[in-house]
C-alpha cells in the first residue's frame, strides 16, 4: 500500500473543480533530478506502470532525441495526473540556464512549483535563476531536497544555503532517517509518524517514530512551531496560549505562508530510489494554491484594465504559452483562466485581431495525448487547428475581447551564420528557421544586410546547436554553422545637453515641419527611459509621442559599431510646431535623427554579456583552472575546497567561454564541471573594444 491509500485515478478532466485542480512547475538546477521527481510522481499516481530513467533515455517528459541523447530537459514538457482526488496539471522544465525562456513561459502559466535542491550541492547557480523568475511571477513554492542517498549528502547544509543565498524562510516538515546510502525514509514532523521505504519495494509503511530519533524529532517539531509562530499570527496565538501548535493549525499556518511568500516548506527524499514522493504529493496539495485560489487574471482592453475571475461561466479567456510542431500538427498549449471552449468553436486572437478555430482539445502527457471535449477555467491543454497564434497570444470569446500580458522573453547573446550547403534547399532552410522562431521565441532568424548571410541569435552555445540539430534532423537539411559571436551593445557614458534638431522637409504639397531639443544622459537600467519637461503645449501630447517611438527606432543602431544602443534616459525639453506642415509622421522622423546626433556627440563604451561561472574541479587542478580563468579575464569571487573537490565561482565575459568544457576536461583530466547564469553586462576594455570593432 502507498503510504495512506491508493491513488485517486478517475477524475473527470471537464468537470474536476477549481479547488482539486493544481498547476505546478518542477523547477530546479540542471542535473538536481527534477525530470527523477517528475517521472516518479508520474509512477506513484499511476500514470505510468513503469519507471523512466534519465539515464536509460526512457523518461516521459524528456522524449525528444536531443534530450535523451544528452540526459538532460531541453523543452519544457507538459503531464497530467491523478492524486487523492485531485488533477496535477504538471510542467516539467528545463535547468540548463540556455533554455531560460522555456522556465519563464512555463511560470507565467504556473499557480505553484515545486523547487528541486541536490542534497549534496544545495543551492547552485541555476537553482539560483529560476527562483528569482519564480520570484518575479509571484509563484509560490515548496521545496523538496533530493539525492539525500548520495555520498555527502546533508539536509541541514542544503537549507542552510536556501536561507543564505535566496533569502527564503525554510520551514522543515520532516526528518531523514538514515544517512546517504543508509537512507531509508523520513519522519513526518506534522504527524510525528515515521515514513519507510523498503529497499526493493516500492512500497511506503507508516509507523512510529524509532526510539533513537524520538529526541532529535520533538526537538525539531518543537524548532518548526517556534518558526511558524513567529510568521503567522494564528498560531502565535495558538501558541502563546498553548506553549504548542496542534497539526491542524500547523498545517494550516504553513499552507497560508506558502501562499503568501513568507515561509518555504521543505521536504526530502531521493527520488532516484522512489523515496519521499508519496508524501510531495500530499504536500502539493496540502500548501500548494488551487486555481480557485489565485486571483483574477488582468488584462487590457483599449487602454482599458479588465479582469477575468476563474470561473467556467466568465467569458473565455487563455494564453498560448507554448506552440510545436509534431507529427500530428501543430499544437499550442494553453492555460485557460476563464470560461470554458469546446473543439469546433471559434476563438479569437486578441493582440492579432483574428479568430482561430479549435479543432481538437488534447490532455497532454508529453509526447502522448488524450482527446477532450472541451476545457474548463483552470485547465492547461494543448488544442490542435490554431494556424497563426504564437507562443504569448491572448485566445478569447470574439464577443468579449481581452489582452492578457504575455511572458517576456530574453534578448539572445550568441550568434551563429547558418547556410545550407545546396542552393536548392535554401528555401526550405528558410521555412525551417521560422518555424524554429515560433516555437521557441527566444531564437532570433535574421538576415545581415552586410554579408546577406541568415543569422541564428539565441540564448547560449548549447541553444543554437540544439537548435541547428533540430533543423538537421526534423528537416534533412545539411548545412554549416559559422563561429559563435556575442551579443553587444553600446550604452551612454557621458551624455549631451540641449541638442536642437530641426526637421524641414518640402517636396511640393504638404511638407514636414518639427522641431526637438533633447537631453541625453546615462541610465543604470537597460533600455531607454524618456520623459517630456515641455511646457506651455509647444509640442502637444501626440508629438511628444511620436518623438519617442522616433527614439525607439534610433536605438537599432548605435555610432560606435552599430550595435543596439541601451542604458539611456532622452528628455524632450523643448520644441515648436508648424500649423499646417507638423504631423505625428514629421516628430517621429525628428525623434529619430536627434537622438542619432545625440549620440554621436555622447562619450560611448561598448558593452558585453557576462555570465557567472562556477566550476568544480578537484583541488590539485585548481591552480591550472585559476590561471585559465584570468586568461579570459574572469573575474574570481569565490573559492571553496572541500574533501579535496573546489568550487571556483567568477565572473567571465561569455565571448571568451567559446569552446570552455574542451579546455576544461583537458586541464581536469575529465574531471571538471562548470554551469553558467547570466550576470550583468559589462564595459568592454578599449583592447578588446577596439579589437570587436575593427571586425565590425
Amino acid at each position: 500500500m502507498r503510504t495512506d491509500q491508493r491513488p485517486f485515478t478517475t477524475a473527470s478532466p471537464s468537470t474536476a473543480s477549481l479547488s482539486t485542480t493544481r498547476n505546478l512547475g518542477i523547477l530546479a538546477h540542471v542535473d538536481a533530478g527534477k525530470t527523477t521527481v517528475t517521472e516518479r510522481i508520474l509512477f506513484a499516481t499511476g500514470t505510468v506502470h513503469k519507471r523512466g530513467e534519465v539515464h536509460e533515455g526512457t523518461t516521459v517528459t524528456d522524449f525528444a532525441p536531443q534530450e535523451r541523447d544528452r540526459g538532460i530537459t531541453i523543452f519544457a514538457a507538459a503531464v497530467s495526473c491523478a492524486w487523492r482526488g485531485h488533477r496535477l496539471n504538471l510542467i516539467d522544465t528545463p535547468g540548463h540556464v540556455d533554455f531560460s525562456d522555456e522556465v519563464e513561459r512555463s511560470l507565467r502559466v504556473l499557480d505553484g512549483a515545486v523547487t528541486v535542491f541536490d542534497a549534496v550541492a544545495g543551492v547552485e547557480p541555476q537553482s539560483e535563476s529560476v527562483w528569482r523568475q519564480a520570484d518575479r511571477h509571484g509563484v509560490p513554492r515548496i521545496a523538496f531536497v533530493n539525492k539525500l542517498d548520495r555520498a555527502g549528502a546533508d539536509l541541514d547544509n542544503a537549507v542552510a544555503s536556501i536561507r543564505e543565498r535566496l533569502g527564503a524562510v525554510p520551514l522543515v516538515v520532516q526528518l531523514p532517517i538514515g544517512r546517504e546510502d543508509g537512507f531509508t525514509g523520513v519522519v513526518d514532523l506534522l504527524r510525528m509518524r515515521a515514513l519507510v521505504w523498503r529497499t526493493g519495494t516500492d512500497t511506503c509503511e507508516s509507523g512510529p517514530v524509532p526510539e533513537q530519533l524520538r529526541e532529535e524529532a520533538r526537538r525539531r517539531r518543537r524548532a518548526l512551531e517556534e518558526a511558524v509562530a513567529e510568521l503567522h499570527p494564528a498560531a502565535l496565538e495558538e501558541f502563546c496560549a498553548a506553549a504548542a501548535l496542534t497539526e491542524r493549525t500547523l498545517a494550516a499556518a504553513l499552507r497560508d505562508l506558502t501562499l503568501s511568500g513568507d515561509g518555504l516548506v521543505v521536504l526530502c527524499g531521493s527520488a532516484y530510489r522512489n523515496r519521499g514522493v508519496e508524501p510531495l504529493l500530499d504536500a502539493v496539495l496540502a500548501y500548494l494554491p488551487s486555481p480557485a485560489d489565485v486571483p483574477a487574471v488582468r488584462g487590457t482592453l483599449d487602454g482599458t484594465e479588465q479582469e477575468r475571475a476563474t470561473d467556467a461561466a466568465e467569458p473565455f479567456t487563455a494564453l498560448a504559452f507554448k506552440v510545436t510542431a509534431t507529427a500530428t500538427g501543430r499544437l499550442t498549449y494553453l492555460r485557460v483562466y476563464a470560461g470554458t471552449a469546446r473543439k469546433g468553436e471559434t476563438v479569437l486572437d486578441a493582440g492579432a485581431g483574428r479568430t482561430e478555430r479549435i479543432g481538437r482539445i488534447l490532455r497532454v502527457q508529453a509526447d502522448r495525448h488524450e482527446e477532450m471535449e472541451e476545457v474548463t477555467a483552470g485547465d492547461i491543454v494543448a488544442v490542435v487547428g490554431l494556424k497563426n497564434v504564437r507562443a504569448g497570444s491572448t485566445l478569447c470569446a470574439p464577443s468579449a475581447p481581452v489582452v492578457l500580458e504575455p511572458p517576456r522573453v530574453a534578448e539572445p547573446v550568441v550568434t551563429v551564420a547558418v547556410e545550407a550547403r545546396r542552393n536548392t534547399d535554401v528555401a526550405r532552410l528558410s521555412a525551417a528557421l521560422a518555424r524554429l522562431a515560433v516555437e521557441d521565441p527566444s531564437l532570433v532568424v535574421r538576415s545581415d544586410p552586410e554579408t546577406g548571410q541568415t543569422v541564428l541569435s539565441g540564448m547560449g552555445e548549447l541553444h543554437l546547436e540544439v537548435a541547428v540539430e533540430k533543423v538537421r534532423r526534423d528537416h534533412g537539411l545539411d548545412v554549416t554553422v559559422g563561429r559563435p559571436q556575442v551579443s553587444y551593445r553600446e550604452t551612454v557614458v557621458r551624455g549631451v545637453s540641449d541638442l536642437v534638431y530641426r526637421h524641414v522637409k518640402q517636396d511640393g504639397g504638404a511638407g514636414q515641419f518639427a522641431h526637438v531639443v533633447v537631453d541625453v544622459e546615462p541610465r543604470k537600467e537597460a533600455g531607454m527611459e524618456f520623459r517630456s519637461t515641455v511646457v506651455g503645449g509647444r509640442v502637444p501630447q501626440e508629438y511628444v509621442r511620436a518623438v519617442e517611438a522616433g527614439c525607439r527606432d534610433a536605438l537599432a543602431e548605435g555610432p560606435l559599431g552599430g550595435y543596439p544602443v541601451t542604458g539611456l534616459l532622452v528628455t524632450l525639453t523643448d520644441g515648436a510646431t508648424h500649423s499646417k506642415d507638423s504631423s505625428e509622421l514629421a516628430f517621429r522622423a525628428a525623434g529619430r535623427f536627434a537622438l542619432r546626433d545625440a549620440l554621436r556627440a555622447s562619450v560611448m563604451e561598448l558593452l558585453e554579456p557576462v555570465v557567472e561561472v562556477t566550476v568544480t574541479v578537484p583541488e590539485d587542478t585548481v591552480g591550472g583552472v585559476l590561471g585559465d580563468l584570468a586568461a579570459r579575464r574572469g573575474r574570481v569571487s569565490g573559492s571553496t575546497t572541500q574533501a579535496g573537490t573546489a568550487v571556483v565561482t567568477a565572473a567571465v565575459p561569455l565571448a571568451e567561454l567559446f569552446g570552455y568544457a574542451s579546455g576544461l576536461r583537458g586541464r581536469t583530466r575529465g574531471r571538471g564541471t562548470f554551469s553558467t547564469r547570466p550576470a550583468a553586462p559589462a564595459a568592454v576594455p578599449r583592447s578588446v573594444a577596439e579589437a570587436v570593432l575593427a571586425d565590425r
